[in-house]
């Protein structure tokens, strides 16, 4: 038998198959640094751009997954495989992944739109998911807190996404909300001036807008005021016990509430605060 022909069929085909392996692996080394590029590219624009890093890192983590995901299918098509069948196959993958983490994933998804739409950001005092703290970290899937009596929470962040958020930390000041109840015999108009005289000298209290004290509602005993003092969030507390304090001091006085009636201080119901 002549082996000739086999042995030069073998070396041409090693040959073919060697050039198609360098080429592979030239398309590889090629198709990575172009990825580390671009991908660097668009974190060094969102970097400029001051966008929180968290998000920075999310959109070039997903970009290179996506970019290294084109690199394989394109160095199968190289070799000859059929991609649509592969793309089938990912897409089939991809479904199965999607059921058995469905949870999962709506945590994620509603991690990257919280990204996005940015309602918050880490050191807002908020009520979210219904856990009232200050925003420790927006993860891709849990958002954690910091809660008022310094409790480290986890809460998913589909659920924060699916309810309602109050940002305390988004606006420049807020309000405390109290009431005090004086008697039908106490004069409302004495005992509002000496309220906002005295709450005017509360520490952060702030000038603009000023304090409220006015005829909240009436009941069987006589008015009752509602009491309201501005403040920055990080002092609300603060603020809260001193103006009950001045309450206190005010209405304690011995012309109010007057000789029938006890004095009673009452709070309206008011989201927490650090």
């Amino acid at each position: 038998m002549n082996w000739t022909p086999v042995i030069q069929f073998l070396q041409d085909k090693a040959a073919s198959v060697g050039m198609q392996i360098l080429g592979a692996l030239a398309l590889y080394l090629i198709g990575r640094w172009l990825i580390s590029l671009v991908v660097s590219a668009v974190e060094r624009v969102m970097r400029r751009q001051q966008i929180e890093p968290t998000v920075g890192r999310f959109v070039g983590n997903t970009l290179s997954v996506a970019l290294n995901i084109t690199l394989v299918v394109a160095i199968l098509g190289y070799f000859g495989v059929q991609t649509t069948t592969f793309a089938a196959l990912i897409a089939a993958m991809g479904l199965a992944v999607g059921t058995a983490w469905a949870g999962l994933l709506a945590n994620f998804a509603a991690g990257a739109f919280l990204l996005v739409l940015r309602p918050f950001k880490v050191g807002d005092f908020i009520t979210a998911g219904g856990v009232t703290g200050t925003v420790h970290e927006i993860g891709l899937f849990v958002t954690t807190f910091n809660t008022p009596d310094n409790v480290l929470t986890h809460v998913g962040n589909n659920k924060i996404f699916a309810d309602t958020i109050q940002n305390f930390s988004a606006n420049p000041y807020r309000r405390v909300e109290l009431t005090a109840q004086i008697s039908g015999a106490a004069d409302p108009k004495l005992a509002a001036e000496r309220l906002l005289a005295r709450i005017g000298t509360i520490p952060n209290v702030i000038p603009d807008p000023a304090p409220q004290v006015t005829i909240l509602t009436f009941t069987p005993f006589g008015p009752v005021l509602a009491v309201r003092p501005f403040c920055h969030n990080d002092h609300y507390w603060q603020v809260y016990f001193d103006t009950n304090m001045a309450i206190r001091e005010v209405l304690g006085d011995a012309a109010f509430p007057g000789a029938a009636y006890p004095l009673a201080v009452h709070e309206i119901k008011s989201a927490a605060s650090a």
